[in-house]
């Protein structure tokens, strides 16, 4: 059964660094599409990060240069390092995974079937 279950959220004031966690389970991170997104109040849900199941990663350009998607095989946990937070960066962040298909490939469907709770990340000014 696939689970994944994000935590590291919290509150921060501008500039900081945050590192979210994905724990997964009932499928090996180390091979499969998985992703970051992110939903604001009133605003649509926008993808920050993926990392395909042959390493390969993609950052939206608002992220670019301050966030790292990772993974940690042997903990089967999805990471994303955030820097130099911006209060914009404020949102509900929720982990995603395709664990069916594209095993080992470079592809990332744009829709991602199974989703964790979210964790909230909060940046002040």
């Amino acid at each position: 059964q696939v689970q994944l279950v994000e935590s590291g959220g919290g509150s921060v004031q501008a500039g900081g660094s945050l590192r979210l966690s994905c724990a997964a389970s009932g499928f090996p991170v180390s091979n499969y599409c998985m992703g970051w997104f992110r939903q604001a109040p009133g605003k649509e849900r926008e993808g920050v990060a993926t990392i395909a199941g042959d390493g390969s990663t993609s950052y939206a350009d608002s992220v670019k240069g301050r966030f790292t998607i990772s993974r940690d095989n042997s903990e089967n946990t999805l990471y994303l390092q955030m820097s130099s937070l911006k209060p914009e960066d404020t949102a509900m962040y929720y982990c995603a995974a395709e664990p069916r298909w594209f095993s080992g490939t470079r592809y990332c469907p744009k829709e991602l079937p199974y989703w964790g709770q979210g964790t909230q990340v909060t940046v002040s000014s």
